[in-house]
C-alpha cells in the first residue's frame, strides 16, 4: 500500500503517550499514528448502504422473550431445512 505524507498538529501530551506506547509495543510512533488515523477515518465514513436494509413487520410493540425465541427458532428451521414452509 502506498502512503502519502501529511503534517498534523498534535498535543504534546498525546505525543508523549504515543512515544511511550511505541517503545512499549516495539513499533514506530508513525504506526500508532497511522492506526489512529485509520480508526478516525472508519468512524467518520459514510457507507453506501444503510446498516439495516431490511424492514420487519410486527405488532408495533416490543416482543416478549418467548416471541423472540419462537421467531429465531422459525428462522433457524427455515435456514437449515429450505423445504419447511412458514
Amino acid at each position: 500500500m502506498s502512503m502519502k505524507r501529511t503534517n498534523v498538529y498534535a498535543d504534546p501530551e498525546d505525543l508523549a503517550i504515543i512515544k511511550e506506547a511505541a517503545k512499549r509495543r516495539g513499533i514506530s510512533e508513525a504506526e500508532i499514528i497511522r492506526q489512529g488515523i485509520h480508526l478516525a477515518a472508519m468512524a467518520n465514513r459514510v457507507w453506501d448502504e444503510p446498516l439495516f436494509s431490511r424492514t420487519f413487520e410486527g405488532p408495533g410493540r416490543t416482543p416478549s422473550k418467548a416471541e423472540v425465541r419462537d421467531a429465531v427458532v422459525d428462522a433457524v428451521r427455515r435456514e437449515t431445512d429450505p423445504g419447511t414452509a412458514s
